[in-house]
Order: C-alpha cells, then structure tokens, then sequence
C-alpha cells in the first residue's frame, strides 16, 4: 500500500532538499575562464533604509528591510539591475557557451523511476506504471504498461496539460485496481497543485477536479469509487498569511461536486496547530483508516477509525510523542495489519507489527529489531518484508518473513542508493531502483521464489564513461570530535597534490539523507579535473534519529562546524588546492553555505547559495516557513532567538570583511523560501564585502523552488551555475 505515490522533489514541507546541482596541474586561466569580474558592488544604486527591531530587549539593524516587498517597483528596478549585472559576468567570453554546450549533452542522459505494480482482476490486466525522462524532454511523462513484455503507453504528460512550458507533474497516485490515477500538477514551480483524475484504459480525465491540493496525499477505498486526499483551507475560512497551513483531510466520492466533499480529520470541531501535516491510507479491506500526522521532523501521531463501526470513532494510537512513526497496512489472509517503523525507544528504528482490530501499546510486537544500521525504509510484498537500511550512508537491503525472521540479503550491483523493493501487495515480485555516482539509475526486478535479479529499465549514458571515476569515502573530526563522512568523486587521473579545484555540497537538515546519487550536470566538473565532494552533515539522517536531533534546533552550529571540518580536511590531505575550494547548497543547504561563507570567509574562493534562507530572525513571517519552525525554533521565543541570532547569515555580515565571490539564486514563484532572502543577502554583501570578488544575484522568472522545473530551466541555470564556479576555481573549457 506505501508505493501509491511519485512526486518530482523530495520532502514536500522541508525547506525543500535541492538534489546536489545537477587531470595534472591545474589548468592555467585561458579566455573562457579569465573574463573580468564585474565590480563587487554591482549594483551601486542599492540604498539603506534602516529598520531597528527589538527581539527581547536586543535591539537588531535591518538597512535592506525594503527588499522583502516584491511588488514595489523599487525591488523591481533592483532585481533588474542585479540581473543585468549577473548576466554580464556570466556571458563574458565564450566559456558559458562551451560550457552549456556540454552540459546540454549531458543533461540528454535521462532517467526511469521504480514501476508502481497493480496486479488488476479479471477485468483489470496487471500494470506497470513509471515515470521516464528521456534526450530533450523538458519533464517526465508517467507512463502504463500492461504485462511484464507489454509496450509502454505515455499515461501523464505534462506537455498536454496546458500551454504554458514551466506546467509540471507534482504528484500521483494509482488506485488498488490500476484504472484510474489522482494526480496533480501547477505552473511556474509554485506547487500549487489542482487534483485531476485519469481514466487509465481511455487516457482521458473524469470531471473530477479539485483545487488547494498543495502537497497532497490520496488513498483510494479499494474499489476506486472514492479517495481521502489531504486539502488546504479556503482562504476566505482563515486570517490572511495561513493559507497553507491548516490542512485536513477529505473525501470525495467520484462524481460527486467536491464542494459537498466531507473534511474527516481534524474531526468536527476539533482544533489543532495550524502547523499539523496529516496523510491518511485506507486499509487493503477498506475497513479500517489510518491518520499519521507530523509534528514538524522529529515529532508525530497515528490515529485510527474502524470505517464499518456503527459509531466510528478516532482510536489514539500514538499521541504527539517525541519520535517518528512511519505506518503502512498490509493485508495477511483476511485480515489487514499495520506495520510502523519508529524510533521511540530506537534512535535507528525499528518495526513493530499492530494488530488494528486490538491497537493497545501492549499488544504491539517487534518484528525488526534496532541495528548498528538505520532503517531507512521499509515495504510488505505478499509474504515478504523489504527493509532498506543506511550503512555509512549507502543502501543495504534485506528480504524478512513477516514475523521476524531474516531470510536473505538482496545484493546490489553498486555501492550507491537503492530505493525498498516495492510491488502489489498481494504480489510475487518487487521493483527497486539502484544509482550512485557514477552509476545511472537502473531499476531491477527481484523474484524471491528464485532470488533473481533481472533489469527492468536502465538509463542509458551515452559519451559518459563511467570507468573513468572513482568515488572515496573520507572522514573529518568536527570541532566537537565527531566523525563526519563525505564521498569524494573524481576523476582516476586527478591528482591528490593539492592543487586541484572542489566543489563542496551540504544539506544538514529536516531528517533528509545525502547518499550517492548519479548527478549529470557535475559529470562536466569532473571531466576537467574537478572534485566533487557531498558531506553527510549533522541534522540528516544518515546515522539515524540522534544524528539529526544533534544538527537542529540549538544544535544548528554542529552543522556549520561539520562542514567547515570537511573542507579543511580537503585542504590538509591534499584533496583540494588552495584558493580553489568552491561550497554549494540549496535551500536549507543554501542557509549552510550563508553560514559558511560568513564563518569562514577565508576557507572559501566561490559560494552558491540558491533559494537560500538567510535571515532567521523572520523567516518564519514569510510564506510557508512556520512549518520549520519545530527544525529551527522562532525569534518570538527568548531562547530560541539567542540561538537564531548566533548564526543568521544576513545578520552575521561584517563590512569590511574580503568575503568569497557569491552567486545568490533564487526564483520568483517560490512559494516556500521567500526570495526576499537572496535578495537581502546580495545588497548586505555588496555593500560590505572589502575583496575584489563578485556578488552576484540571479533571480529566475516563471520558476519556483526547484519541484518541476523543466529541462530547458535546469540547463540554463545550471549553466550559469557552473560558469560561476569554473572562472572563480580557475577551471578552463
């Protein structure tokens, strides 16, 4: 029942993970890389308004205030000249063009998801339903296949949704028989997804249309006539600024107008923090329906209804408890059962098995125990439990009976990241994808009668050669001692004398694991004698709940300290050259690299930071961000600001200080970092910075956070992206 869903981007109400952006001496400076910088004050017109806000008695400057109001026509004149002023350092020379060109090419080698598997009746024939990007393709198209050898059919296109280019598939989910899918989609990367419903053997859609389906979760009742799915408010129901925040769970009956839809959880008249994320499934019977709801990223509660009781009532299972818990039913015989992976009382999880019928703690029974190993994710396929475990940050998988036995572990062809294996739940194969580094994504079909693995789909990676990179795991002391683990790609050829150029990428936050992954846009760094190195910092998820527990809140430093460790480690053992060290991060990674370069000017020659957050002192006032307030804490709180003020990076800027060359990036249609961060950062930067280095602000039109964005706008930002970091690193084309 848990591989209902495909979404485009990871961790939907996380700041939001971006994915890691897509030789002898170093190479002497020639014309593509040595075109003059523009001044570090590229936008001398940018003024001060200074606004003094008291936080508990401290009195705090903000001269550039007047740049969170995106529809003033000052901000806008100021964006254009930041635009102007970016786009000239960039086209400079021919090393873009050179650049772009090659990365066009490798932006061909597409990609293929895991099939969700629906083994149909005899009405319905089994299907395979994946999602498949290919050469040019601006998005992924969802397509069905019917049998093992049967002929893909493109099911979901976003191309023939609209006319607008930037219109993307959000999310989607097939129902138990495999003749319909609920899916969404939304334009310009703002992610507000409006709630379709696609006939499957027509390829038509039903009249079914629902809107404020941000980030939604469907479960289908098991004959397909209906679905919970979760809803934002109406607008005109709550105070302006909590739009998106208050969101319920509803039905809607296929058909049926969904104004009359019914919202089932909160349950009538029940008031809960506006904050709450709730996702519901129905059990495999359609008896029963379970409700998880998260309390930010560390924190969460199940609730259980029995659907055919007389007087159905909410059955508390789990009450707002200090942990994470992660259910799923699965269907044994006649009977549904739950299985719940968490770590209260186990910081690396463990599964129990819940019998919902008698629910009560005590009756509850272990079925995988806690090990050295975190449990990352798990999945029930016909008598078999999948479980995909994290051992120094690269998948392991195992086959259990449904007890707690082990019966094998299922090997992978690489050291990398596999998702679980998945398949009907009544069924006897499973689906996994497998990638890494240097591997592009490849999905396999597992049999568990004969312990086969076959391939199902490969990517197909022409003028990549693949023999020609090794990965290396490296450690590096924090400041507080603890080991942290880094992969290290490059080329055999490049050499460890120090002299090399490195890019250096980190996300540390919100329970969200860096692991390997294939990542074609870097492909181009590596070919010119590049190190590509992705740190596994405090506050993901790489060595369990502890480790992320230890990189939030007041421990947010430990992230930033992680990362500085793993940069001078590259420095001492000759990784990396002087000078030639690069640091890149998205989102909450975009907030590391702030506090990188604000900490640690002198480690750095080159930082991107995109869609970044910056000063949290307010970021919790603008758009989605009181969400994180449970992985950050909030300057309303006395304590909690003392910590925020420790490190906000737009507050942490000195003037005077010879800061690294910057290139902030962000997108209008954002809708869960406010652009008003980059832009802030930008003017406070320029104005301060003593170095000769640029600071430069990119902001993108018709874009939003990253979710959907098509190949065309990957390339392109990728591009400038990549020219920034090859001029400042001294990289020739």
């Amino acid at each position: 029942m848990r591989r209902l869903l495909a979404v485009t981007a990871l961790g939907w109400f996380a700041c939001g993970p971006q994915k890691e952006p897509t030789v002898a001496a170093p190479p002497a400076a020639s014309s593509s890389s040595s075109a003059p910088a523009p001044s570090a004050s590229s936008a001398e017109a940018t003024y001060e308004k200074v606004v003094i806000d008291t936080y508990h008695g401290d009195q705090v400057k903000d001269p550039y205030r007047w740049l969170e109001d995106d529809k003033s026509p000052d901000v806008q004149a100021f964006t254009d000249r930041q635009n102007a002023a970016t786009r000239k350092y960039l086209d400079a020379g021919d090393l873009r063009g050179k650049l772009r060109g090659r990365l066009d090419e490798l932006l061909q080698i597409g990609f293929v998801n895991s099939p969700v598997l629906r083994k149909g009746d005899k009405k319905h024939p089994r299907r395979y339903f994946h999602s498949r990007r290919e050469g040019k393709q601006d998005q992924p198209i969802v397509y069905v296949r019917e049998g093992l050898e049967g002929k893909d059919r493109p099911l979901l296109d976003p191309s023939t949704f609209g006319e607008d280019k930037t219109t993307a598939l959000d999310w989607w989910y097939v129902n138990d028989l495999g003749d319909k899918v609920a899916y969404g989609y939304s334009i310009s990367g703002n992610e507000q997804s409006t709630l379709h419903v696609r006939d499957v053997a027509t390829g038509k859609d039903l009249p079914d249309v629902i809107t404020r389906t941000r980030a939604s979760y469907v479960s289908w009742l098991p004959d397909g006539s209906g679905f919970y799915y979760v809803r934002e408010p109406d607008p005109t129901t709550v105070p302006k600024g909590e739009e998106h925040y208050h969101r319920g769970i509803w039905f809607h009956a296929l058909g049926k107008d969904p104004s009359v839809d019914a919202r089932v959880f909160p349950p009538a008249g029940e008031e809960r923090p506006m904050t709450d994320s709730p996702h519901a499934e129905v059990s495999p019977s359609g008896r029963w329906l379970l409700v998880r709801v998260a309390h930010g990223w560390a924190k969460a509660s199940v609730y259980l209804l029995d659907r055919k009781a007389k007087e159905a009532k909410w059955v508390t299972l789990v009450a707002g408890v200090d942990a994470l818990f992660d259910p799923t039913f699965h269907r044994i015989g006649k009977e549904d059962v739950v299985f719940l992976r968490s770590n209260e009382g186990a910081p690396g999880f463990q599964i129990v098995r819940v019998d919902p019928a008698h629910p009560a703690r005590e009756k509850w029974k272990v079925v995988v125990p806690e090990s050295p190993d975190p449990i990352r994710d798990f999945e029930c396929v016909g008598d078999s439990l999948y479980v995909s475990y994290l051992h120094k940050a690269s998948s392991r998988l195992e086959r259990r009976d449904l007890a707690d036995k082990l019966l094998e572990d299922i090997p992978l062809p690489v050291l990398g990241t596999a998702t679980v294996p998945h398949g009907d739940s009544e069924g006897d194969e499973a689906m996994f994808e497998v990638q890494s580094y240097a591997y592009p994504p490849e999905i396999r079909r597992y049999d568990p009668k004969t312990k086969k693995q076959t391939v199902w789909a490969k990517t197909e990676a022409p003028g990549f050669d693949a023999t020609s990179i090794v990965v290396e795991q490296i450690e590096a002391p924090s400041k507080d001692g603890t080991k942290i683990t880094a992969f290290l790609v490059k080329k055999k050829s490049t050499p460890k004398d120090g002299t090399a150029p490195g890019v250096l990428y980190g996300y540390g936050g919100f329970n969200i694991s860096q692991t390997p992954s294939f990542n074609r846009a870097v492909m181009a760094f590596l070919e010119r004698g590049g190190v590509y190195v992705v740190a596994n910092l405090r506050g993901g998820a790489e060595y369990g709940e502890a480790w992320h527990r230890a990189g939030m809140l007041d421990k947010k430093q430990n992230v930033f300290d992680d990362a500085i460790a793993v940069a001078e480690t590259l420095g001492k053992e000759g990784f990396v050259g002087k000078q030639r060290l690069g640091a890149l991060g998205g989102s909450n990674g975009g907030l590391l690299t702030g506090a990188l370069l604000t900490q640690r000017p002198d480690l750095f020659r080159a930082v991107v930071s995109a869609v970044p957050l910056l000063d949290m002192l307010r970021y919790h006032h603008f758009l989605i961000a009181k969400l994180w307030i449970a992985e950050y804490g909030s300057s309303d709180d006395p304590k909690q600001y003392q910590w925020l003020k420790a490190y906000s990076p737009y507050h942490k800027v000195v003037d005077k200080t010879p800061y690294p060359a910057v290139l902030l990036m962000t997108a209008e249609s954002d809708s869960r970092v406010d652009p008003m961060h980059a832009r802030k950062m930008a003017a406070r930067l320029q104005a301060a910075t003593a170095s000769a280095h640029p600071v430069l602000l990119r902001v993108e039109t018709k874009a939003g956070h990253g979710a959907g964005k098509p190949r065309s706008k990957q390339l392109e930002e990728l591009s400038d992206q990549w020219t920034f970091f090859f001029r400042e690193l001294g990289v020739s084309f």
